[in-house]
C-alpha cells in the first residue's frame, strides 16, 4: 500500500514562486545589512544542547528540538545511565504507578529522560549560537565585530497562523561595544528595510530590561522578575486581568501587581510616557537609567528622522527571553493586517560569558521572514516582477529546428535573458499551453522558413502579437 505522502506539523513546501518571493525579502534585508556594514557568517543547524539550555527562560528551553542519539534503542540507553525510578521521583516527585500519573508529570518524565540522553539539539535562535561562535573565534574577530546571519531555526512549538516549527530568522548583531548608537542604529536598520520592502507604517516599540527591573523593585518582586516578565509580555495576547491573574499565581503580592496600573494606564507621546516613568520609578536607580537610555534614543532618531516607521514607546513589552539586559525592540505590522510580531532583539550583556569571553556587551535584532511574507502576501504588495522566471521559451519543432535554437538561447543567456527549449517535439498546442501556464511572457517559434532565412518568429503571449527577427532583434525586443 502506497504511503500518503505528508510533512511534520509545523513545515511547509515551497512553490517556485514562493521561493522567488521569499529570496525577495532575503535580498532586500541582505542589502540592506551590508549597506550598514555587517558582515554574514553561519552556523549548524545543531549545537549541543549545553549551549542553548538555560539561555532562553523556562518556556523557551521547553520548546528546544532535541536530537535522539542516532541508532540507539531506549531501552539500552535508560540501562546505560542508570535511570532508576529512585532518580526520577527525585527529579519530577514520581511515586506512583506509570497509569496513575498526570499527562504533566508523563511531560515531565519525558523531558527529564530525554534530556538526559540527549547530547544535541536543533538550534532555537541564532543569538545564543552567536555567542557561542565570538566567544570560539575570539582570536580571530576583529571588535567591534557586525555579523548579519539568515539561517533556518526549529521551536518545538505549537503550530498556527504565523507561528512555525521551522522558520527562517534575519539576525543582525554587533558585539564589543556598549555604545547606544549601535541602538539608534538599529532602528534605523529597521526603517529602512520595511522602507524598501514599500512595508509603510510599521510600528518600532522600544522599551528597556531597565526600566521593568525597576517596576519589579518598586512593587517589591525583584526575585520575581523573570515571572514579572513573562506575564507582562503577554499583555497584548491574554489582556490585562489574565497577566494580573498569572502574577498572583506566580506569588507576585496584590499591593504589588495594584502599584502597576499607572503601567497600564500609560499613554500619549514618547516624550509624555517618559516623563511619567521618571515619576513612577523615582525610587529605582536601575530604572531611572533604562529611562536616560530611552530618552538618548529617541531624541537621537527625532534628529535623525525615520524614513517610513514609527517610533513608540511600550512600558509593557518584555520579550521573555531572559538574556536580554538593556534595550528591547518589537515591530509590529500595519494595523490593517493582523499579525503578531515581524521583528525583535534588544541589548544583552555578556551573553558571551557562559562560554567563557567575560564583560563583551551585545545589541541585536532579528527579522522575521515568514510572517514579513505573510504580511506582503495579504497586502498584494509584493512587485509583480518578483515572481517572473523564464522570460522567453523557444518552441521545439525537432532536432535541426532545436539545435538552432539553442544556439540562439545561448546568446540570449550571455545577455541576461532566461531562456529554455522545450525539450520535446510534441504538438505546438500543448507546448503554447505550458508556456501559459508558467506565465512566460514571450515564445519563439523555429520552422523551415526561419532556418533558412537565419530569423526567429517572436509571438508575445499576452498581445498575441507575432514579429519576424534577427537575433539581435529578438534580444532586444525581449529585454
Amino acid at each position: 500500500m502506497a504511503q500518503k505522502p505528508r510533512i511534520p506539523k509545523g513545515t511547509r513546501d515551497f512553490s517556485p514562486e514562493q521561493v522567488a518571493k521569499r529570496n525577495y525579502i532575503f535580498n532586500t534585508i541582505r542589502n540592506s545589512f551590508e549597506r550598514f556594514g555587517f558582515q554574514p557568517i553561519e552556523t549548524p543547524s545543531m549545537e549541543l544542547l549545553s549551549t542553548l539550555t538555560g539561555k532562553y527562560g523556562e518556556e523557551g528551553d521547553r520548546l528546544i528540538f532535541k536530537i535522539f542519539p542516532r541508532g540507539q534503542k531506549l531501552r539500552p540507553l535508560l540501562a546505560s545511565l542508570n535511570l532508576t525510578s529512585d532518580i526520577l521521583k527525585e527529579e519530577i516527585g514520581i511515586d506512583k504507578p506509570s497509569h496513575e500519573l498526570s499527562s504533566e508529570t508523563l511531560d515531565a518524565m519525558s523531558n527529564v529522560l530525554v534530556s538526559s540522553i540527549s547530547e544535541e539539539a536543533l538550534r532555537y535562535d541564532l543569538t545564543v549560537p552567536f555567542a557561542r561562535y565570538v566567544a570560539q573565534h575570539q582570536n580571530e574577530i576583529e571588535f567591534p565585530f557586525k555579523r548579519y546571519q539568515m539561517q533556518p531555526v526549529w521551536r518545538a512549538d505549537r503550530p498556527q497562523k504565523g507561528r512555525f516549527r521551522e522558520f527562517y530568522q534575519c539576525d543582525a548583531d554587533v558585539v564589543g561595544s556598549k555604545s547606544l548608537w549601535q541602538d539608534v542604529e538599529f532602528v534605523q536598520l529597521y526603517d529602512d528595510v520595511f522602507t524598501a520592502l514599500k512595508l509603510v507604517g510599521v510600528t518600532i516599540k522600544l522599551n528597556n530590561r531597565k526600566i521593568l527591573s525597576g517596576i519589579a523593585e518598586v512593587i517589591g518582586a525583584e526575585d520575581k522578575l523573570i515571572d514579572f516578565t513573562v506575564a507582562l509580555d503577554k499583555l497584548d495576547k491574554i489582556g490585562e486581568e489574565k497577566v494580573k491573574e498569572e502574577m498572583l499565581s506566580k506569588d507576585i503580592p496584590q499591593d504589588g501587581i495594584k502599584k502597576l496600573q499607572p503601567l497600564f494606564d500609560l499613554s500619549g507621546s514618547f516624550e509624555s510616557q517618559i516623563n511619567s516613568l521618571k515619576t513612577i520609578l523615582g525610587a529605582s536607580k536601575e530604572g531611572l537609567k533604562g529611562v536616560e537610555e530611552l530618552e538618548f534614543i529617541n531624541t537621537a532618531i527625532s534628529n535623525l528622522e525615520l524614513k517610513s516607521a514609527t517610533l513608540e514607546l511600550d512600558v509593557t513589552l518584555a520579550r521573555g527571553l531572559e538574556y536580554y539586559t538593556g534595550t528591547i525592540l518589537e515591530v509590529s505590522a500595519p494595523k490593517s493586517v493582523q499579525m503578531g510580531s515581524i521583528g525583535g532583539g534588544g541589548r544583552y550583556d555578556d551573553l558571551t560569558g557562559v562560554f567563557g569571553l567575560k564583560n563583551v556587551s551585545g545589541v541585536g535584532i532579528s527579522f522575521g521572514l515568514d510572517r514579513i511574507y505573510l504580511v506582503l502576501e495579504a497586502l498584494n504588495f509584493f512587485p509583480e516582477t518578483v515572481s517572473k522566471n523564464t522570460d522567453v521559451l523557444f518552441i521545439n519543432f525537432g532536432e535541426a529546428e532545436a539545435l538552432f535554437s539553442l544556439k540562439a538561447i545561448k546568446e540570449l543567456r550571455q545577455n541576461n535573458i532566461k531562456a529554455e527549449l522545450y525539450p520535446e517535439a510534441v504538438k505546438t498546442k500543448k507546448q503554447m499551453i505550458y508556456a501559459n501556464k508558467r506565465n512566460i511572457p514571450f515564445v519563439v517559434l523555429v520552422g523551415d522558413e526561419e532556418l533558412k532565412s537565419n530569423t526567429y518568429t517572436l509571438k508575445n503571449m499576452s498581445s498575441g502579437e507575432q514579429f519576424k527577427v534577427s537575433l539581435k532583434e529578438l534580444i532586444s525586443k525581449v529585454k
